[in-house]
């Protein structure tokens, strides 16, 4: 017979639980955690201890309640001790931030991707590394960082993180986290990701799709990309490339190409480029700025601004609907682009989900837009990084600990950068 989990991995897990509720729900008290847990409260007393002695935790009077007697105390991450580095490349945009326990943001830098938009790797790296290494130098005296994560516009292999390939960025197989682990020498596994899988995750645990079990999240920028949340998990794939909806036929016989190589599809169709030359705009001047011009237009009355945005959001409310149809989520959430495009374009967007998708299956669809905007994926970045943290808190924060002392001419992920 196979042996049962040992009392410490039993702890262990139970001590990630914990840290979980803490992290994603804020200030909780001892009897709220031991009911959701269902342990009882010496146990819940026990494991809030272990987490305190640790730097994850601490205890604190709740703010004002208002009623009579002794308030109970709250348990809270430590969000100013215990942080993460969080990386987004985006289209037009380099971001980082460090981002704390709890999801509070210490500190942040970006800057436009510089003249020429650089290609080299190493070059991208070394401009996030200097990001990290100020913010770092700020960050209060004994903080710890616990994990790197990183954003990518593009198609990454799992669980390695290769970026295989990234359509803006000339990127084909390319280990950018061991070029950014070695220029950042925290001696920290760094995590990498499609940045619409991270932005997934970001709106179910903390945005607009907090409940929500079956969810799709459209991130819009060049391309379109989807991240897909199934039975409250994060979809993967057989090597990580699940959610390239962007390349979804939809238009096979008439349809715009794609860079893709094919044609009709779905970023062909209802991405930024199709819009803006629906619209009669320069389609070499790209963004987000550019999108929002379209949309603004027709609300100030612009034919030819409302006609795009009604093209472009009939190809958007097919592709859902197909995925309406496949997935069936209660929730798609547009972020990114998409979000300003569906503001625009909603009745032409329902009105083809209406017509194609299957009565049953979008019964109790929502269509949102994302509610972290456009932190969504660094935020997902962030989400990524402790990961390791909150699954095995202890055992991740000895490790860390271990490896500093290992290798001491590593700039330490407890101290800042001198």
């Amino acid at each position: 017979m196979k042996a049962g989990p040992s009392q410490e991995e039993v702890r262990q897990h139970n001590l990630g639980i914990l840290l979980r509720h803490v992290h994603f729900d804020g200030p909780t008290s001892r009897a709220v955690l031991a009911t959701r847990l269902g342990l009882n409260r010496s146990t819940i007393l026990g494991l809030v201890g272990d987490l305190s002695a640790a730097g994850l935790v601490r205890e604190e009077l709740p703010q004002e309640t208002g009623r009579a007697g002794r308030p109970s105390l709250v348990v809270k991450p430590e969000s100013t001790r215990v942080h993460v580095l969080a990386v987004d490349l985006g289209v037009e945009r380099l971001a980082a931030a460090l981002i704390g326990l709890g999801g509070v943001f210490l500190d942040r830098r970006e800057c436009p991707w510089p003249a020429g938009h650089p290609q080299d790797p190493a070059r991208v790296a070394a401009i996030l590394a200097e990001f990290a290494h100020e913010m770092l130098a700020r960050a209060p005296a004994g903080s710890w960082c616990v994990g790197v994560g990183v954003a990518v516009r593009g198609i990454v292999r799992q669980p390695d993180g290769l970026v295989t390939l990234t359509p803006n960025m000339g990127w084909k197989d390319v280990d950018f986290a061991g070029a950014f682990a070695d220029r950042l020498r925290l001696n920290l596994p760094v995590l990498v990701a499609n940045e619409a899988n991270l932005g997934a995750l970001a709106e179910h645990r903390r945005g607009i799709g907090r409940g929500s079990q079956n969810l799709v999240y459209l991130h819009g920028e060049t391309g379109i990309g989807a991240g897909v949340i199934t039975d409250g998990e994060l979809l993967h794939g057989e090597r990580g490339y699940a959610g390239e909806i962007g390349h979804m036929t939809v238009n096979p016989y008439q349809g715009r190409p794609c860079g893709c190589g094919a044609h009709g599809c779905l970023e062909a169709e209802a991405g930024e480029r199709a819009l803006l030359e629906a619209a009669g705009r320069d389609g070499q001047h790209l963004g987000a700025e550019a999108v929002r011009s379209v949309v603004v237009a027709a609300d100030h009355g612009d034919v030819t601004a409302r006609a795009a945005l009604h093209r472009v959001g009939d190809w958007l409310g097919i592709g859902i609907a197909n995925l309406v149809n496949l997935l069936n989520p209660d929730l798609v959430v547009l972020g990114g682009t998409l979000r300003d495009v569906f503001l625009g374009s909603a009745a032409q967007v329902r009105s083809r989900i209406n017509t194609n998708a299957l009565a049953a299956v979008r019964e109790n669809l929502r269509l949102r837009v994302s509610e972290l905007g456009g932190d969504a994926v660094l935020i997902g970045a962030a989400e990524l990084a402790f990961s390791e943290v909150l699954t095995r808190p202890l055992e991740t924060l000895t490790r860390i600990t271990e490896q500093r002392r290992a290798r001491p001419g590593a700039l330490s992920p407890s101290s800042p950068q001198s």
